[in-house]
């Protein structure tokens, strides 16, 4: 308990002390009237009352904290005189309230302790002895004391009453300055683990709101209690919301992994619950016991992957093409040096008189197969070796609007609607020959998808993007949208690979091409296939 909160209590019960005093003297002077004289009561009265509105305005006068060591002082001070004068009215050596000497020790030890609890202790020694003995010596019959009360005790009667008084004074304020003091270090020490545990919690309430990854704390009903800042985030609901919920209403996908947890658990899963897209959640549950060592509940570590599944893939399939393109290139020019001369002997057959028109017309399919078969090694070596990107700073709009009219005219396009929602003024680093070049196969396969029928909206605008722990930087993300059949997983996760196409007459190599031109942008693409439309591309590159 504070010393402010000490003091207080002691005067407020020296308030219903002094009240009930007052009023048991009230009440013995109206039951008998010769009980006390007249002066001694109006005395009593005077001092009793007095006594009760200096307690008042003490109370009161605490709020000031400046005062509250005076106060306590003058409280100290004020009980030695109030039980002195209170003798005095009462009879001296066969007053019955001495022993409110021992209540003053009391406080005093209490409220400031051992040292003036003895030095209070020795100044009740000191103003009861000097009343017994100015009384026994008759020097205080002017105040009404009869010197008769302490002469008929005898001498040896007297002295045993201070000296035992004495001891019990000395006793008194011995056992409360001891125990005050030990109370006293009991509350430091309570409050020095107070202010650890509050450090400690502010402490702990800190690191909870700023990691940088999801904390769940489930009780063993598999419900929810802790949720921190990422958690809010990643699903859009707070800390209130949550509190109390059933995991399975906000991570269903996370039900069945803490059920009978008896160690760590890590892991993976894919979730949709709270997004329209699947996010990819690494998480690792770690059971927690209470008190006396029964469990508790569960602690879950959660954080989402997506962005690093992403660049895992991106990364592998990087290494896998760059592979593949290098022994590739290497076998297109050994083809190509013999396909060259294949097709330089067969025009010089067609050309030559002599042939009949039935060899002339195989003649015609030889080099046009020829032709086609040197187109796809260009575009081959297109993609093995793209040429460097010469980057330069280019409106995206205007850009998007050039290629918007230049497909219009294609007959692929002619049912088609080409939406241009490039907001204007947005410009990108970019070759802007190779990024036409990228747009117009995206619109083609789009073509392709929609069976050239259907729409197709081009959108971008700059976001600030980065993996976690890393800087952010502005980024333009580009997406071309058609309406088609969309795509399936399997489809998805081959796309971008050199020779793979589901398209009867396609040679796999157009999206493969885009996937090297953007990698040489210091960019990303990626492919979604969402519910409510059919395919989108993503392209992001540096705004």
């Amino acid at each position: 308990m504070r010393p402010e909160r000490r003091l207080s209590l002691f005067i407020f019960a020296r308030i219903v002390v002094t009240f009930l005093l007052l009023a048991s003297t009230i009440v013995l002077n109206l039951q008998d009237p010769k009980a006390i004289d007249d002066l001694t009561y109006s005395g009593m009265v005077r001092l009793m009352a007095f006594s009760f509105m200096f307690s008042v305005g003490s109370y009161f006068f605490l709020k000031l904290q400046q005062y509250r060591h005076f106060v306590t002082y003058l409280q100290t001070i004020w009980d030695l005189l109030f039980v002195t004068v209170l003798l005095l009215f009462t009879g001296g050596v066969s007053s019955p309230y001495s022993f409110l000497y021992l209540l003053s020790i009391m406080i005093a030890g209490v409220l400031l302790g051992r040292r003036e609890a003895l030095y209070t202790a020795s100044l009740c020694g000191i103003l009861y002895g000097a009343i017994i003995d100015f009384q026994f010596f008759g020097l205080l019959a002017p105040l009404g004391l009869s010197q008769s009360a302490a002469t008929s005790l005898g001498p040896r009667h007297i002295f045993y009453n201070i000296f035992l008084n004495l001891i019990g004074f000395y006793l008194t304020a011995f056992i409360t300055g001891y125990l005050s003091g030990m109370a006293r270090e009991s509350e430091e020490a309570l409050r020095e683990k107070t202010v650890n545990y509050d450090e400690l919690e502010r402490l702990n309430t800190t690191i909870v709101a700023n990691l940088e990854s999801g904390l769940m704390t489930i009780t063993l009903e598999k419900t929810i209690r802790v949720f921190n800042r990422y958690a809010e985030e990643l699903t859009g609901k707070t800390q209130a919301e949550v509190y109390d919920m059933p995991l399975k209403d906000v991570f269903p996908e996370m039900a069945d992994i803490v059920e009978d947890l008896d160690a760590v658990a890590n892991g993976e899963f894919e979730c949709r619950s709270f997004t329209d897209r699947t996010m990819i959640l690494g998480f690792t549950a770690v059971p927690f016991t209470d008190t006396q060592g029964n469990c508790a509940g569960v602690i879950i570590n959660f954080k989402d992957l997506t962005a690093l599944k992403r660049m895992e893939e991106a990364l592998k399939r990087s290494d896998r093409l760059a592979t593949l393109g290098e022994l590739s290139a290497r076998m297109a020019h050994e083809i190509r040096n013999p396909l060259a001369a294949m097709g330089g002997a067969v025009q010089l057959l067609a050309e030559h008189g002599s042939v009949v028109d039935s060899n002339q017309r195989l003649l015609t399919i030889i080099m046009r197969e020829a032709d086609r078969l040197n187109g796809l090694i260009s575009d081959f070596l297109t993609y093995a070796r793209p040429a460097s990107p010469r980057r330069g700073r280019l409106e995206l709009a205007e850009l998007v609007e050039d290629v918007r009219i230049l497909v219009e005219s294609d007959q692929r396009f002619a049912e088609m609607t080409i939406v241009n929602s490039v907001p204007a003024h947005l410009t990108v680093t970019a070759d802007p020959n190779q990024l036409r070049q990228v747009l117009i196969n995206l619109l083609h396969n789009a073509a392709d998808a929609a069976e050239q029928t259907g729409r197709v909206e081009i959108k971008a605008f700059v976001q600030l993007m980065g993996i976690d722990g890393l800087k952010k930087t502005p980024t333009a993300v580009i997406t071309v949208t058609d309406n088609g059949p969309g795509m399936s997983d399997e489809s998805m996760s081959h796309l971008f690979e050199p020779f793979w196409t589901t398209k009867p007459e396609g040679t796999g190599l157009g999206l493969a091409i885009i996937y090297r031109i953007i990698e040489a942008h210091g960019g990303t693409i990626r492919v979604e296939s969402p519910p409510d439309v059919g395919c989108r591309f993503v392209i992001s590159l540096p705004a």
